[in-house]
């Protein structure tokens, strides 16, 4: 029966000029896939036309699409299926109600594409969604069906030593403590901490102390505890996240892992991914250095490319705010973070130190995320004071930024809204707020979502871009994940550096900026490999 049906959806599907919308189509993608159907003629997805009407919006499911536009209450699937130890396959359903309940799916898909379609093109959307959020479904389809391979004797091994490292830092902690304790129990810890250990109390909650990572982070310079405590927090948390989830989620019958990306998650437009979340791995420690090495080619004599814009929101923030210094420093290929460094503290390039260094990135993209006085002095563990010169040093250096943050806060607070290169917009009437709080959390968002969903839409099209240009030129690389300004491959080793000259243009030519966008690739037996 199923072949029979397969059989004559097949031609229908393959058919680009027969067109198709539907919600959440990249899951029923992968299914047809499954069953060795192409789909092609793809012209609408509800589910991403609702994102982009309503970034702020926290869920795009289809009951709630439904409820909120249409006024329909669909049948819940627990009604078909129950719920809780007597759940059942939706396999075991009866034929008629499992129609029903698909036809009433159907229905409603098509309502809400007649709906969204038409405020998609009074609202201007039109070109972010035809020429960007619809073309990448393909993208990500062929992504997440590529999935990767992953090294599962070395994760066993790195479990292993991880667990060791966890069981030592466990006993010190109890030493320095005096006893043993619920490590993870704020309670228990606070009373360690700041009764037993007499630590200088912090932030209070209704629970009593907070003992959350920021107040470890305060308290790690002054005692042993804290600072071994967050060590203990940080590997228990990629063991348990990572080592020894990633092989869980290995498919049985590819031998590989396939994430999920969501184009409808970040309000900003940014890629989410689950199971696993690859946003989460960390970047610049050498745990998760340790976890990318677990990351290699499927194929024998093949290589891992890893495609990375440099400072991509820099550049965005230079391109965006005009700034003659910003722009120039671009353009002469300085390190920006250096740069910043040597003239905060009115000293030759050369003689710039790393800690220095790490000052100047703090507040580079402090800026960019809205960040004040505070919240700097808290990053680089300095005075408020000191924190607020620094601020005042870049704004008087860079004083067109300053203009450009102060322009975005007051067009916010007429539009109610703020607005990416591409035309994304994001709502925010809380600008207008009686809260101050309120109201200065969103005067952040203001200033950082032009910039960071302008990288999020610049990435996109650069996926787009180098997705197409791998089918139609022939290579047998293929891309693997993108994980926030980067983007992964697997190749052969024959393909590489042809391919990764390719790459490089496609990536650097995918949005036209006031400054060039600088792209680092290279090659390597697994992804840590490819950044060394």
């Amino acid at each position: 029966e199923v072949a029979y049906i397969l059989n004559r959806l097949k031609p229908i599907f393959a058919d680009a000029d027969l067109h198709k919308t539907g919600q959440n189509l990249k899951y029923d993608i992968h299914i047809l896939n499954c069953y060795d159907v192409d789909v092609r003629g793809v012209v609408f997805d509800t589910m991403i036309a609702s994102h982009i009407l309503d970034p702020s919006a926290r869920q795009h499911n289809l009951d709630i699409l439904a409820e909120r536009h249409l006024g329909i209450t669909k049948i819940p699937t627990s009604r078909l299926i129950g719920s809780g130890s007597k759940q059942i396959s939706m396999a075991d359903v009866d034929l008629e109600d499992i129609s029903i309940y698909a036809c009433e799916d159907t229905d409603v898909a098509l309502r809400l594409t007649n709906l969204f379609k038409s405020d998609i093109e009074e609202k201007g959307f039109a070109p972010i969604f035809n020429k960007q959020e619809l073309p990448l479904l393909d993208v990500l389809v062929a992504m997440e069906g590529q999935g990767v391979m992953l090294d599962t004797a070395l994760l066993k091994e790195m479990s292993v030593t991880f667990q060791a490292e966890i069981e030592v830092l466990e006993t010190e902690v109890y030493d320095l403590a005096g006893e043993r304790f619920n490590m993870n129990s704020t309670q228990q810890l606070s009373e360690i901490l700041f009764n037993r250990l007499g630590l200088p109390v912090g932030r209070k909650t209704k629970f009593g102390y907070s003992t959350d990572i920021n107040e470890l982070e305060r308290l790690a310079p002054i005692h042993e505890l804290p600072d071994k405590l967050l060590r203990y927090r940080h590997l228990t948390k990629l063991k348990s996240t990572y080592i020894d989830a990633l092989p869980k989620l290995i498919h049985p019958i590819t031998g590989r892992v396939h994430t999920s990306y969501s184009q409808t998650v970040a309000a900003t437009g940014r890629l989410s991914s689950n199971d696993p979340n690859l946003q989460n791995i960390p970047i610049r420690s050498d745990d998760g250095g340790r976890i990318r090495k677990a990351f290699i080619a499927g194929y024998p004599g093949w290589k891992i490319i890893a495609a990375d814009y440099s400072q991509v929101e820099l550049r965005v923030m230079a391109h965006l705010s005009g700034d003659e210094h910003l722009l120039q420093a671009f353009r002469d290929g300085l390190d920006i973070h250096s740069s910043t460094a040597a003239w905060m503290h009115d000293m030759p390039l050369e003689l710039v130190t790393p800690d220095m260094r790490r000052q100047a990135k703090e507040v580079n993209f402090g800026v960019l995320y809205g960040m004040g006085a505070f919240g700097l002095a808290q990053r680089l563990g300095i005075s408020r004071k000191r924190a607020s010169d620094f601020i005042d040093q870049y704004f008087t250096r860079f004083a067109r930024v300053k203009e450009y943050v102060e322009e975005i806060k007051a067009t916010t607070r007429t539009n109610g809204y703020v607005e990416t290169m591409m035309g994304r917009k994001r709502p925010l009437p809380e600008i207008n707020a009686h809260s101050a709080r309120v109201r200065q959390n969103a005067e952040r968002i203001a200033i950082n979502t032009p910039i960071q969903g302008s990288a999020a839409d610049l990435m996109k099209i650069a996926m787009i871009n180098v997705y197409n240009m791998l089918e139609n030129e022939g290579f047998k690389t293929r891309m693997l994940m993108q994980v926030h300004d980067e983007l992964v491959f697997e190749a052969p080793e024959d393909e590489v550096e042809a391919v990764s000259k390719r790459i490089i243009e496609e990536m650097a030519g995918a949005m036209e900026l006031r400054v060039p966008l600088d792209v680092d690739i290279s090659a390597g037996e697994n992804w840590l490999d490819a950044h060394e």
